[in-house]
């Protein structure tokens, strides 16, 4: 068993826990891999929980899905879901709709009914002034919910500059909001600190991390493309908050976390070296790591 509970079948080769010894265990507010599921049936996520569940946190119900799906569906998902600890949410735009029929209240009793855990307050599409969305975080935590906001627009033509972002980031988590997600769409182009091409503007994730502070840890950062993955753990560490992530590429997500990918690896290589734990030209000579010499 390693730091963060979980048991590898390479266990006694080579010593897991040198290579994620910063790795929080789960159940976590940092480091968390928020999925994205937009249309995923029960038998196949039975099948992800089975191979990836020790490696996932949040699990959102994309967009309004949640609402076409058929009930015994969605509440068998809700229950796989459950018995793995991972935190539950609909899709913020669903709550938009909500909100525009005048349902809020409903909506949020609905969703403890059905089995969620949180759910997702966003603007993507329509405006809040700031006390309604401050009352919408309270309706949540009324209801017993885990009060998650996202803060950006899914319009490439009504993006918010790093500076509004970071203001209602502090907001939020002012207001009750436990976790902050930066909008990234599921397509990681033209949205948030991405542009066009899906590459980051760091001048904007700089921005925003400089107002943000102290809070910097609570937000989850829509990342739904390997490189823009790849550049904030290396940039931040194993345990940066990553979202819309696809299911099938969840546990590619915690190799990368974890040093088991190129773009990561090199760093655990060189670290093992300077320590003096690796000697490219040692040829060993004692059992593996936590094999005796009647296992070998």
């Amino acid at each position: 068993m390693t730091s963060t509970g979980f048991k590898s079948p390479w266990e006694g080769v080579w010593s897991f826990d040198v290579i994620v010894k910063r790795r929080i265990r789960r159940p976590r507010t940092t480091g968390v891999t928020m999925v994205i599921d937009s249309g995923l049936g029960a038998s196949a996520l039975r099948d992800i929980l089975a191979l990836a569940g020790d490696h996932i946190d949040h699990w959102k119900f994309g967009f309004g899905t949640s609402a076409l799906m058929p009930l015994r569906i969605l509440e068998e998902k809700l229950a796989l879901l459950h018995a793995r600890d991972v935190l539950t949410y609909p899709g913020g735009t669903l709550l938009e709709a909500a909100i525009v029929q005048q349902h809020c209240r409903f909506f949020m009793k609905r969703a403890k009914e059905l089995g969620f855990g949180a759910v997702e307050i966003s603007e993507g599409t329509i405006d809040l002034p700031g006390d309604r969305r401050r009352r919408v975080i309270d309706c949540a935590r009324d209801a017993g919910l885990v009060a998650i906001t996202e803060v950006g627009r899914k319009d490439p033509k009504r993006q918010p500059s790093a500076a509004e972002l970071a203001e209602q980031v502090l907001k939020d988590l002012t207001w009750g909001a436990s976790f902050v997600i930066v909008e990234g769409r599921e397509c990681g182009q033209g949205i948030g600190i991405y542009d066009g091409r899906g590459e980051i503007r760091t001048s904007v994730l700089d921005e925003i991390l400089r107002l943000v502070g102290d809070a910097a840890p609570r937000l989850i950062w829509e990342a739904p493309l390997q490189p823009q993955q790849a550049y904030l753990v290396c940039r931040f560490g194993a345990n940066v908050s990553l979202g819309n992530i696809v299911p099938q590429e969840c546990l590619a997500l915690e190799a990368l976390r974890c040093g088991l990918r190129f773009e990561t690896f090199s760093a655990v290589a060189n670290q093992s070296l300077d320590e003096g734990r690796w000697d490219p030209a040692r040829i060993e000579e004692a059992a593996p790591i936590g094999l005796t010499g009647r296992d070998r």
